[in-house]
């Protein structure tokens, strides 16, 4: 198979980011190729690293309570800037953007002593001249969340060692086989399978597909900051309904509210950045197009209690 990227390895990514561990057999179904085009696929995707499967562990579950997203003010290139905010492990997304401020980063950590810590670290770092900061009051919709604000959540369970142990091998290989984390966790493999599949159900993890745009092709992204009249819950609630927007948080400091978009092509992420800015409600709006994602993770280390 040539190492070009068509339609159908376009739909089967979509369907990893809605199912990471979708069968190949219901991929052949959905796609209409056979089962062993449908494996071919998936594995030469993966060999690529045009996309990665892994398990997004929601952030309350692995114990972080405090998120803000931070715009860096840099002289002059902001590679090295980005960079060095990347080796941090608070950080969970960074990039380099077009916007006003040369390098966003969204810090996710413990509590609010933690992020203080990462602020310091942040304004020393070499060319940046100040921080401008948006803490998180509430993840409205969380980055590759499948979960739309007013869906009634499962009551979380109690977690033990073993499902804890479970969740970190997931984020590491979201498509792991049941026998392999059987054998890692040391339990019976119809055991690993009904825990794992508690796990999903409940959504204490949920297994997609991360797209590398530089492998798999074209991949707009941006992010959008929101002064709000008004009831700020409501045009958050609107916000992560919108086509496109993958990550909604209200909040305070620098805007009332922030936006995370992705659209296939620049036509499309410029109608979902119209349709952020067109609701109601909305009187203040900045945005940022991401040239260069240099980290994004949702790994966290889980304690195993």
């Amino acid at each position: 198979m040539p190492d070009t990227t068509d339609a159908t390895d376009s739909a089967v990514v979509r369907e990893l980011q809605l199912d990471g561990r979708v069968t190949y057999q219901r991929l052949s179904e959905l796609l209409g190729i056979s089962r062993e085009a449908a494996r071919a696929r998936v594995q030469r995707l993966l060999q690529r690293g045009a996309v990665r499967i892994v398990g997004i562990v929601p952030p309350a579950v692995a114990g972080i309570e405090a998120v803000a997203h931070v715009s860096l003010d840099v002289a002059g290139a902001g590679g090295p800037a980005a960079a060095l905010a990347a080796a941090r492990r608070a950080t969970s997304f960074v990039s380099c953007t077009a916007g006003r401020l040369a390098v966003v980063a969204e810090v996710r950590v413990a509590d609010e002593a933690a992020l203080e810590e990462e602020f310091a670290v942040l304004r020393a770092v070499p060319g940046v001249r100040g921080v401008e900061v948006f803490r998180c009051a509430e993840l409205v919709r969380d980055a590759y969340s499948p979960v739309l604000p007013g869906t009634a959540a499962p009551r979380m369970p109690a977690l033990d060692r073993a499902d804890r142990r479970l969740l970190g091998l997931l984020q590491t290989d979201g498509r792991a086989s049941f026998a392999a984390l059987a054998e890692q966790v040391g339990l019976s493999q119809p055991a690993t399978r009904a825990r794992v599949l508690r796990l999903l159900e409940v959504g204490a993890v949920h297994v997609t597909g991360l797209v590398e745009s530089r492998a798999l092709g074209v991949r707009e992204a941006a992010g959008v900051g929101l002064g709000v009249h008004g009831p700020v819950a409501v045009v958050a609630r609107a916000a992560a309904r919108l086509p496109g927007v993958n990550y909604v948080a209200t909040g305070y400091g620098r805007f009332d509210l922030v936006c995370g978009l992705d659209a296939p092509d620049r036509r499309a992420l410029s109608a979902g950045l119209e349709a952020v800015r067109s609701l109601p409600g909305v009187v203040r709006c900045e945005s940022w197009v991401h040239l260069d994602i240099v980290k994004e993770s949702y790994t966290y280390d889980l304690p195993i209690e």
